[in-house]
């Protein structure tokens, strides 16, 4: 009776090791596959954006208040919206608002984006005019002239994601020209907005969108930016390798699943062996000690 318990004890050990194993091995596999799917719809989105830009590039530039009214009137599909749309700028330079947005990068450089408010008739907007060389002293802004009176420009409608921030921006303490870590255009439009010491109040909302200045013209600093940063290949690329890592991962634990079974065959359990082996030495026990019995008597 002992040795069918045991016998169920390791029985079910061993459907409990199985059903660990396979839960384990579909959990990964299934996360690399997810991965691989996830690259190759970024991939897909990255083409079809890059389509779309060319194809708008195609077109004449819309003036600031046609953009306004598209994004106001145009039923878009998908993720499509007025991101990416060349623009014709016919405005006046605000000098009081300039904003350095930090931790840029230019090859091995760490360096700002400078942003200046460009005011028309009826709209304010930021626009994004380059990169400048910043200070190893982080209490060392760089020296940053605003540009000041009427240009006429061109450039490209730029839909601003936010990304995660460990803490909120406080520009309770505003100093110009201020320092950002994130591009937020609605704290953005609330403080240049309200009374400040030698400030003159903009009086009108930031648009929810940035201008960013077409490489061909002279005016602003180093335009380095792209509208797709990771091109698609990249994505499908990646996509590829976690692909075959899937594939690489479910071939390892097959083949070490199969390897530990023909193992266990060549090999019983030890365990059953000794619990099928118990009555046998309590026998021999016994034996012994009833023959030492009989041999102190005789000897008396």
């Amino acid at each position: 009776m002992q040795y069918v318990d045991t016998q169920v004890k390791i029985s079910t050990k061993s459907v409990v090791r199985n059903a660990l194993w396979l839960g384990f091995t579909l959990i990964v596999f299934v996360g690399l596959v997810k991965l691989s799917f996830w690259q190759y719809d970024r991939g897909l989105e990255k083409e079809r954006r890059a389509a779309r830009i060319t194809q708008l590039n195609q077109q004449s530039p819309l003036t600031l208040k046609e953009i306004v009214r598209l994004s106001k009137e145009k039923q878009f599909t998908g993720k499509e919206s007025i991101n990416d749309f060349p623009v014709t700028i016919n405005g006046q330079f605000n000098e009081n608002y300039i904003f350095l947005l930090d931790n840029q990068v230019e090859k091995t450089s760490l360096g700002y984006r400078v942003l200046q408010v460009v005011e028309t008739a009826t709209h304010a907007v930021l626009v994004n005019l380059g990169w400048v060389q910043g200070s190893i002293d982080r209490s060392i802004l760089p020296e940053v002239i605003p540009l000041q009176g009427h240009y006429t420009f061109k450039g490209h409608v730029r839909i601003v994601e936010q990304g995660i921030m460990l803490a909120e921006q406080d520009f309770t303490q505003a100093s110009w020209p201020l320092r950002v870590q994130q591009i937020e255009l609605a704290k953005f439009s609330t403080l240049i907005n309200k009374a400040q010491l030698n400030k003159v109040r903009l009086n009108k909302p930031l648009l929810p969108f940035v201008i960013y200045v077409d490489q061909e013209e002279n005016l602003g600093y180093k335009k380095n930016w792209h509208p797709i940063v990771m091109p698609a290949e990249k994505h499908f690329g990646y996509a590829f390798q976690w692909a075959t890592l899937a594939i690489a991962w479910l071939i390892l634990m097959i083949c070490l699943r199969i390897n530990t079974a023909k193992l266990a065959g060549r090999h019983p359990s030890h365990s059953a062996q000794s619990c099928a082996d118990i009555p046998a030495e309590n026998t021999d026990i016994n034996t012994l000690n009833n023959n030492n019995k009989h041999k102190a008597v005789k000897y008396d």
